[in-house]
């Protein structure tokens, strides 16, 4: 054997790849890889779709590589707009922002990757448009905090909340894209 092959218990020789100071199994990197990939909820609120933003915003998560598991069009109803809410419901603007999420429909969705939260957050861009960088989402398609477009989890943990908030566990597709080994190494 040489050093660029390993014999593992599945059959006959892997190649490896290095990573790190370590070398993985070409098994063992794909796992390794989709065990780090994350789930993230991005909705495109009233605004976004009225305007019709929504394709733009759907290409540019996957021209960044970022894999869209499920999607919905839906009008939201007054109590799923209230627990997705619920943190800032002690804010005196969320009655406002629960009545502007009602006035028209949203899509909701889920994306799958690497990194996918932090990432589409910094896509996404900064809350108040203002204060957001051309080349994002707010900072190109948007003006005020009030018709800011689109809502992205914050962190892993109110992503998994809001994903079950949103869709049944049935609702979200599971696969591995034809560009994932162009993505991903």
């Amino acid at each position: 054997m040489n050093n660029d092959e390993v014999d593992d218990d599945s059959g006959p020789f892997v190649s490896q790849l290095h990573s790190g100071n370590s070398y993985l199994s070409f098994q063992e990197a794909q796992i390794s890889s989709t065990m780090a990939e994350e789930r993230t909820f991005i909705a495109v609120k009233p605004d976004g779709v009225q305007r019709g933003l929504v394709g733009d915003i759907i290409k540019r998560f996957e021209q960044k590589g970022f894999r869209l598991v499920a999607m919905k069009f839906l009008q939201a109803s007054e109590q799923l707009l209230k627990q997705h809410y619920i943190d800032l419901k002690d804010r005196p603007f969320y009655p406002g922002l629960v009545e502007y999420m009602q006035s028209g429909p949203v899509v909701a969705m889920v994306w799958e990757g690497l990194n996918v939260v932090k990432t589409g957050r910094v896509m996404l861009g900064e809350t108040n448009p203002a204060d957001s960088k051309p080349g994002t989402i707010r900072g190109d398609f948007c003006i005020q905090v009030g018709r800011n477009i689109i809502h992205g989890s914050d962190a892993v943990e109110s992503a998994k909340t809001e994903i079950n908030l949103w869709f049944k566990p049935e609702e979200l597709v599971s696969f591995k894209s034809c560009a994932h080994d162009w993505i991903y190494e």
